[in-house]
């Protein structure tokens, strides 16, 4: 009984980005972002997860943020 409340364990490497139309983003793809005037991005994998790293400014935004 009790494996029925019980949660499946996720990866979290196993993230899935998505944009507003459902189509699949991935590492190395450009995107424009609105938000925190990043302007044009490319999202960059690194050690602590995905970021959003901006090509006018060169700041970085991890996805959570976003």
């Amino acid at each position: 009984m009790l494996t029925f409340f019980s949660r499946k364990k996720t990866d979290e490497s196993d993230i899935r980005f998505a944009d507003l139309n459902g189509l699949p983003l991935n590492e190395g793809d450009m995107v424009m972002s609105l938000r925190y005037d990043l302007g044009k991005c490319v999202i960059k994998k690194t050690a602590t997860g995905m970021i959003y790293e901006s090509i006018e400014t060169g700041k970085q935004v991890s996805w959570a943020k976003m």
